[in-house]
This record gives structure tokens, C-alpha cells and sequence, in this order.
């Protein structure tokens, strides 16, 4: 049996070790055994295109911008990303805030424009797709059009709930798909708000699951029909504050205030093909993915961090990994691919990236969250499938198998010492050292 085995740790990264003299005497016991025990099917990995990262790759030379490109979306390169988000109008990475039409009271959107787009987020596309055509793409605003809610504004508040503003607001997705589609760009997915619990002080929008019902129900669906609008419609994406934080207010935004609000209702559902989970919302996957297991289901946001890009966030990051794998994800995103050190927004918040750009030595660093990913993304290909594990190592491992058979094991050792993996599949065993603190994927 074939067998590579890639390990990184705080002071080596991505190092090709000696799989020699791994075999074991038949009599050694496993702590981890891989099984044929088939779970959900893998669609991918990727990240968001924002336009703080578009400006952090616009200070390289042309050939070191295109390293960075070709590392990220080359079927063949190092992360070899598939499926990647896009804001619709001005996320919270956005260099100043916008939406796709400010022009009030415009209900027919006759002036909804992607110019802005054509800018940053427009030209950031189209260079990943020119390395890889097959990239899947979804979409989600962080505000409405100001004039659309209440307060007018793009941060805090919500839509205003009247049936024009509502109908125009369909509308607004369905022009957005059509104005990309003109740009050869393909909108696979509309994920319908970002952070659906998040009222915040940088564009958000919040809604309750009786809101989303409604909207998907009456408006958005029935509009995507109309028009002949083959992007799906994704409940996404759902997020929640911790849940200690909501219950001592008296308040929850567990699955069945979300998830199961508007997936239990039959005009609702029929539009719904997938559901969208980040930050607090990994709460409620596990339940959603058990009552409603013949959905799609995607990590849409990776947890962002301090800006500080430790290794100790990377051990945690990996965790997020394992917890949405084993837990029903069929793709994991994330968050801001590239930024300058700090990685600090035009709110104010500082935040981790996979790639730093230094605005004065243009000197291009590798975050560890960066290998984080490269041990999942670069050997678990598009059409893979999870397989359960049993063993002392489970809780650190999440297995897969490839399309053409090869399985994949990533784990890692998070204690400060070094640890005895003794690792069984069809009842052959591998012995091997995992250093302290490291990530390693082992492919056979």
C-alpha cells in the first residue's frame, strides 16, 4: 500500500516525511482505525472574495500576485479551492459600504448596478476562474439597500416587512444573478442574509426564521421562477451568539428558531436546497443535518481570529474543521484568503487570513491557518466521502475517501509533547510519531 504522510508544525511546515518504516508487526494494538463506513459526500473547500483582499494582491509585482492566485484555485496548486463566497453589495471587508442600488423607492430596480464590483470583487473572480472554470460560487448581502429597512442604514436594523419592499427585494437577487451571468460569471448559490442574528455596527441585516420563511416562501422563490433563475436558494447563513450569551437574556437561536422554522413548512422548503452554518450556528448543524439529511450543508464562514495569526487559533481553527465534517458539512469555507498584517477592517475589527501581503517589504507570508487548510483542500478532492473512524485519535481525525479510492486522514496532535499514532486500515498498520503540536494528513 502507497503511503505519504505530510506533517507541519510551529517551526516546520509542510514537511514530507519517511513512510519507510511505518508497517507494524501484526500483535501492535491500534489507537486509530479507519473503517469503510461511509458518511456524507465532500463538495469542496474555498474562501471569500472581498475587496480588502483584492487591495492587499494589487501591492505585489504581477508574478508574485499570480504565486498567490495559482496557489489558492489551481485544480492542481496548493489549496485547490472549489467552491468560494462573494458579498452581494459591501461585507464588513469591504473598503467602504455599499449596496447594488441606493436609489430610493426604486421597486422595479431600474438602477441596480454591479459597477462598483467591476472594480474589485469582479476582477478577483475572474482570476481565480481563469485557473479554475469549475469554481462554484455563492452569494449573500450583509445589508439590504439602505432605503430598504429600518433604520436607514447599512449597519444594524432590519427590512422593512411591507410587500413592495419585500417584492423589490426579490427582485434585487434576481438582478444581481443576471448582472454577474452578463459578466460570465455564474452564481451557483444565493444565500438569502449573512449572519441572519447579527446586528451589528458593520453592514448587517437581522431576521428572524418567520422571516425567512415568508420571504423564501412568497417572494424570493417565486421570483427565482419567474425569472428563470437557475442559482439555488440556500437557508444561510445562520449564525448565533454563543449560547450562554442568548439564555441569560432570556433569548435562543437554536435550531428549531431557524433551521427548523422554516424547513418544517412545505411552501418554504421546496425552495431550500442547502443550509449555510458559521460561528455559533455549529450548535444547530448537528440537529438540522439529522432531520433533514437530504440537503446540502456548507461551513460558509471560517471563525476569524485577532488579526494575531497564531499558531494556538490554528489547533483551534482545525477543531472547526472536524466539528463541521463530522457533524454533516459537505464543504468547508474560509473567511478572508489574503489581507495585510492585522488583517484590520474598515470597522475596526483585526482579523486572521491564510495569506499576509506586507504593504512596504511585499513580502508574502503563510499563515498556519494557511496550512490548516492545505491539509484538508490539497489531497480531499471534490466528490470525496467521509468515513468514520474509531479509537482513542477519533476525536482529533477526520477521515475520507477520494473518488478513485485513495483515503485521506487528517489529524492532529495538539499536546506539547510527541504522541504514538498506531493507525489500522484493512487490517494493515502504521506506527507513527506525531510531533508535538502538529498537523498532519497522512494519504493511502
Amino acid at each position: 500500500m502507497s503511503f505519504t504522510w505530510i506533517s507541519t508544525t510551529r517551526s516546520q511546515y509542510w514537511q514530507e516525511n519517511d513512510a519507510s518504516s511505518t508497517i507494524l508487526y501484526e500483535d501492535k494494538k491500534p489507537n486509530l482505525v479507519i473503517t469503510n463506513e461511509k458518511k456524507r459526500v465532500i463538495d469542496g473547500f474555498g474562501g471569500c472574495f472581498n475587496e480588502l483582499g483584492y487591495e492587499a494582491l494589487t501591492l505585489l509585482s504581477e508574478e508574485d500576485r499570480h504565486s498567490v492566485l495559482d496557489s489558492l484555485f489551481l485544480p492542481d496548486g496548493e489549496c485547490q479551492f472549489s467552491i468560494c463566497r462573494l458579498p452581494i453589495g459591501a461585507s464588513d471587508y469591504a473598503l467602504e459600504w455599499y449596496s447594488h442600488n441606493e436609489t430610493p423607492d426604486d421597486y422595479e430596480m431600474k438602477y441596480f448596478s454591479i459597477e462598483r464590483d467591476k472594480k474589485y470583487l469582479i476582477p478577483y473572480i475572474k482570476q481565480a476562474l481563469k485557473r479554475n472554470p469549475n469554481i462554484k460560487l455563492f452569494a449573500s448581502p450583509w445589508s439590504p439597500p439602505t432605503w430598504m429597512k429600518f433604520p436607514k442604514a447599512y449597519n444594524y436594523g432590519t427590512l422593512r416587512w411591507e410587500p413592495e419592499v419585500l417584492n423589490a427585494y426579490a427582485l434585487y437577487f434576481v438582478k444581481f444573478v443576471q448582472a454577474y451571468e452578463e459578466e460570465g460569471i455564474t452564481i451557483h448559490q444565493i444565500h438569502v442574509q449573512n449572519e441572519v442574528v447579527a446586528d451589528q455596527k458593520f453592514p448587517s441585516c437581522k431576521w428572524t426564521g418567520e422571516q425567512l420563511r415568508e420571504f423564501i416562501g412568497s417572494y424570493l422563490g417565486p421570483a427565482f421562477e419567474e425569472h428563470g433563475i437557475k442559482a439555488e436558494i440556500w437557508l444561510g447563513t445562520i449564525n448565533a451568539p454563543e449560547p450562554w450569551q442568548e439564555l441569560m437574556h432570556g433569548t435562543t437561536s437554536d435550531y428549531d428558531v431557524y433551521a427548523q422554522t422554516v424547513l418544517s413548512d412545505p411552501n418554504a422548503y421546496r425552495y431550500v436546497k442547502g443550509v449555510g452554518y458559521q460561528w455559533a450556528g455549529k450548535y444547530a448543524i448537528q440537529r438540522t443535518v439529522q432531520s433533514y439529511p437530504e440537503l446540502k450543508y456548507m461551513q460558509t464562514e471560517n471563525e476569524c481570529g485577532n488579526g494575531k495569526n497564531t499558531w494556538e487559533y490554528a489547533l483551534y481553527v482545525h477543531n472547526l474543521y472536524r466539528h463541521y465534517f463530522v457533524n454533516g458539512a459537505n464543504a468547508y469555507i474560509y473567511w478572508n484568503m489574503v489581507l495585510q498584517p492585522n488583517g484590520r477592517s474598515t470597522w475596526g475589527w483585526e482579523q486572521n487570513s491564510m495569506i499576509t501581503v506586507d504593504p512596504d517589504s511585499k513580502i508574502v507570508n503563510n499563515n498556519p491557518e494557511y496550512y490548516v487548510m492545505k491539509h484538508f483542500s490539497h489531497y480531499v478532492k471534490p466528490g470525496a466521502v467521509r468515513l468514520e473512524t474509531s479509537g482513542p485519535w477519533t476525536g482529533n481525525t477526520t477521515a475520507f475517501q477520494n473518488p478513485h479510492g485513495s483515503k485521506v486522514v487528517v489529524i492532529s496532535n495538539s499536546f506539547k509533547t510527541d504522541r504514538e499514532l498506531v493507525l489500522e486500515l484493512n487490517s494493515e498498520k502504521h506506527c507513527i510519531t506525531l510531533e508535538a503540536e502538529s498537523f498532519n494528513t497522512i494519504v493511502l
